[in-house]
């Protein structure tokens, strides 16, 4: 299921970055009693009462032509505007400002869903001051002090009930949903396009559950395809395209729905962080990938590049061993044809099943070849191997005790697995459980 998406707004100087580490539980944003000091959006993911969604923190509001204030204004706008549900934060201590009320004209005009919370309410002596945050119109304040971290349940239990419904994701066709994700300017749009211009069967356009989004339906080799919209390729507006860290959100709500991602790297700039970072979304999310080498048309396209390339993108995505890479130019549409088969493979792999007795067959003949460690005088004991899940394949093995199963052997049953079974294009997760 697609998770909801809350932004928290404000003016500068009211704690929407303590907020933030609070709900997270990391010290993920930078937080210093200086106003402006978050300049991006900054994302991550939020689980309460069973309930996940992403969060966003902004940079303060500020009703400026300075050029920096002006750039954080749009930052928070676009979170606004892809938000499904807004925290409304405002400071305890100095009351209602004229900086707030211009904040709240901003929320009116977007009419969605906001929660009203009122910070730095330390103790109970001052929840007084919340009665005059009334007046911004958006119903019962609530209460809380970012640094001691009170009153946030009830303020996360008003923001889900507020919460849209959103389509479940468990499909009834076999369509393969696939999503195209990268940093801005590395040609997603015109990977899709050229996508859909050779096969030219397009069933229809209709909307996706993501707001804004199309998704397309295209029928090749035949099997059905979902195209997930992503940044770039409908989005209105420069502000967007020109704005780095936007991908991010964009690719998160494409990743949520897809069954392989495909991540598009430049090789006319190369690899930079930024593709690692979103690469590192759709790979945490289990989702099968395949990487996407772009604009293949710009470099010498001789044998010897391609594989100081792909050498390169090994070193770089160490986390991504198992996805395969494809060279093409989604101008010329040269090496196009060899990504749909892919594609295929790495959806296949992503919901491959291995009976119980073939798997442990291929385990017990591996550990006879290589004995189990010993830790501290007492060796690790497999019992058993059994495949629990798909999407990704997840792999529980039963031992004499998990403590003994070092990463570097869950690694040494991932390979083997992998030998025998291939699983090219996805992620495999192994977890070690001890029998009761």
């Amino acid at each position: 299921m697609r998770k909801a998406t809350v932004a928290i707004v404000g003016r500068p100087n009211v704690g929407k970055s303590t907020i933030f580490n609070r709900l997270v539980g990391e010290r993920v944003s930078i937080v210093e009693d200086i106003p402006g000091v978050t300049r991006d959006r900054i994302y991550a993911e939020v689980e309460w009462l069973t309930t996940q969604f992403n969060i966003i923190d902004t940079g303060g509001i500020e009703l400026s032509d300075e050029p920096l204030l002006t750039k954080i204004r749009n930052q928070a706008e676009i979170a606004i505007d892809e938000a499904d549900v807004i925290i409304f934060l405002v400071n305890g201590r100095d009351g209602v400002t004229a900086a707030d009320e211009e904040v709240a004209k901003l929320l009116y005009k977007s009419k969605k869903p906001t929660v009203l919370a009122v910070n730095k309410i330390d103790n109970p002596e001052m929840r007084d001051r919340i009665y005059e945050f009334y007046a911004l119109g958006f119903g019962e304040p609530y209460p809380i002090s970012g640094t001691h971290g009170l009153g946030l349940g009830d303020l996360l239990d008003e923001v889900i009930r507020n919460f849209p419904q959103l389509e479940d994701e468990e499909k009834d066709d076999d369509s393969i949903y696939f999503s195209v994700i990268g940093r801005p300017n590395v040609g997603k749009s015109s990977l899709v396009n050229a996508i859909l211009n050779e096969e030219r069967v397009i069933v229809s356009d209709i909307e996706g559950t993501t707001r804004d989004a199309i998704d397309t339906f295209i029928h090749k080799d035949n099997q059905d395809f979902v195209i997930i919209d992503t940044a770039g390729i409908r989005k209105r507006g420069k502000v967007y395209e020109s704005t780095e860290k936007y991908s991010v959100l964009r690719a998160l709500k494409a990743i949520d729905r897809s069954d392989v991602v495909l991540v598009v790297l430049d090789a006319d700039t190369g690899i930079r962080e930024q593709d690692k970072t979103i690469a590192g979304y759709a790979h945490d999310a289990g989702r099968a990938i395949v990487i996407v080498v772009n604009k293949w048309d710009t470099v010498d396209p001789g044998e010897k590049v391609m594989k100081q390339f792909e050498e390169e993108i090994r070193t770089q995505f160490q986390f991504l061993n198992y996805a395969p890479i494809v060279f093409l130019s989604a101008k010329t549409k040269r090496r196009l044809q060899r990504l749909i088969p892919i594609i295929k493979l790495a959806s296949e792999n992503h919901t491959k099943r291995i009976p119980t007795n073939v798997l442990n067959d291929v385990i017990m003949d591996a550990l006879a070849v290589n004995p189990t460690p010993t830790i501290k005088g007492k060796r690790l004991k497999v019992l058993y191997t059994t495949q629990v899940a798909v999407k990704p394949p997840t792999f529980v093995v039963f031992v004499n005790d998990p403590e003994l199963m070092h990463f570097s052997f869950k690694r040494f049953i991932e390979n083997r697995i992998r030998e025998s079974f291939g699983y090219t294009g996805t992620p495999i997760k192994i977890i070690g459980r001890k029998r009761s």
